[in-house]
């Protein structure tokens, strides 16, 4: 029955890390419209920052991050000072009232960044916009970049939490997509972040790599179980060559099947969750003492483009290249080459080249599908209260597919559309039906598993 379901539902779909999707993104938002919703931003709004640092000294073949690579460090250095006037330009046009509660540095590799830029980057960023007290900084980190001065200047800047990336820690698999980094280089960076203070450390684990077996993945989720993480983030390899060329280095007839990746994903989640950990939406899983665990459990965990957060920002506004932005409104992108980036900062200009302006149903439909990727179900009444009558098509569509739909996936119970245990692995599939933008065709997708 579960192989059934696995062809009949692993379909390429979005990951639904906004709604509407990035392909459905135009032109028509452009830099003025953008500045109207920064300066619309009132000081009762929390702000989230995210910065992008487009930059590799190794370019690993999974990934599928807007990024380059490069060992010369000037490069860096001219992007840095443009991404500094960008900060300028958007702090001129939010209101200081307005409380900056997370930062994010992401990439690419911010680790990359020498210790002096690490913190003249923030200092720029503190003279533009007001930091809340408590304010969560956060840095997605690569332990091959780091070293004491740096760990120093992460920990000047306030870093709360750290993201290290492990994929997998067999050598063949390391190999094949180019990715080396030792058990005790992770471990090294853990008990340095630590060491500093950081109250919360992240470790990513992928499934679906290439010559990976459920052993391999196994014996990566042990070591990392050794470390405590506060969080794992267990993620499917997506493979879009056609999106990343460099992914044509790693070899298809090399990938683990269908069946191999859902049965490593259900030993790995099985594993962590025996050790303690509370699953997390479809792929994160947290100790029941974390920031994270305590929003699923209470109802407040949301879902954006760095995935699932605790951020409770209203405005979560992207800096540097190809970076995206969240604002009550809508969605904004900046211009993803960095040379093109750089003009267009340099000249004092928002770097923004599309975008799209949401609709009420909009806000309704991406309100259901973050309700079933974060909390499996959603309630006819909240929904009810909020939108109004406009939820009546909403209720018709979910009884319609409960109804066809014989393989157990979800249900009726009450007033509430619920996914059912079978379903969960599937929860994005499920989310596709409330889609009113996937029949157009816009846009190629990973499988859902």
């Amino acid at each position: 029955m579960q192989n059934s379901l696995l062809t009949k539902y692993s379909g390429a779909v979005p990951r639904y890390t906004s709604y509407p999707t990035a392909p459905h993104f135009h032109e028509a938002i452009d830099c003025g419209k953008y500045a109207q919703w920064l300066q619309a931003i009132t000081a009762k709004e929390r702000v989230s920052l995210y910065l992008h640092i487009p930059y590799c000294d190794r370019l690993c073949w999974f990934c599928a991050c807007h990024t380059k690579h490069t060992l010369k460090y000037e490069p860096i250095s001219i992007y840095l000072e443009s991404l500094k006037k960008e900060i300028t330009t958007v702090g001129a046009l939010v209101s200081r009232d307005a409380a900056v509660t997370a930062v994010h540095f992401g990439g690419g590799s911010p680790t990359m960044l020498r210790p002096d830029d690490m913190i003249n980057l923030m200092a720029s960023l503190r003279a533009a916009f007001r930091f809340a007290d408590d304010v969560e900084i956060s840095v997605e980190m690569d332990p091959n970049d780091l070293d004491e001065p740096r760990y120093d200047a992460l920990a000047a800047i306030g870093m709360t939490r750290a993201s290290l990336g492990v994929q997998d820690f067999h050598p063949e698999v390391q190999k094949a997509i180019n990715r080396i980094q030792t058990f005790e280089q992770t471990k090294s960076v853990v008990e340095a972040v630590r060491t500093r203070g950081v109250h919360s450390v992240n470790c990513d684990i992928l499934y679906g790599l290439p010559y990976q077996t459920e052993t391999t993945v196994a014996e990566t989720v042990k070591d990392i179980l050794s470390l405590a993480p506060d969080r794992i983030a267990l993620f499917g390899y997506a493979h879009v060559p056609w999106m990343k060329k460099h992914q044509t280095m790693i070899k298809e007839e090399v990938l683990p099947g269908l069946e191999e990746r859902f049965a490593q994903m259900n030993l790995a989640a099985s594993m962590l969750v025996e050790a303690g950990y509370e699953p997390v939406g479809i792929d994160h899983f947290a100790l029941p003492t974390d920031s994270m665990g305590i929003a699923a459990r209470e109802g407040h965990l949301r879902r954006n483009f760095q995935g699932y957060t605790d951020d409770a920002a209203e405005a979560l506004i992207g800096l540097g290249a190809s970076s995206i932005g969240q604002l009550p409104q809508g969605y904004v992108q900046n211009m993803p080459a960095t040379g093109e980036y750089q003009r267009m900062a340099d000249a004092g200009s928002l770097p923004v080249v599309r975008g799209i302006e949401v609709s009420d149903d909009d806000r309704l439909r991406r309100r259901v599908i973050e309700e079933i990727m974060c909390r499996f179900s959603f309630s006819f009444a909240d929904l009810k209260a909020e939108f109004g009558h406009a939820v009546d098509a909403i209720i018709m569509e979910a009884k319609a597919f409960a109804q066809s739909n014989q393989d157990g996936i979800c249900l009726i119970e009450a007033d509430r559309f619920l996914i059912t245990e079978a379903g969960r692995p599937f929860a994005r599939t499920i989310a596709a039906v409330f889609d009113s933008y996937l029949s157009t065709g816009k846009g190629r997708h990973s499988i859902a598993v």
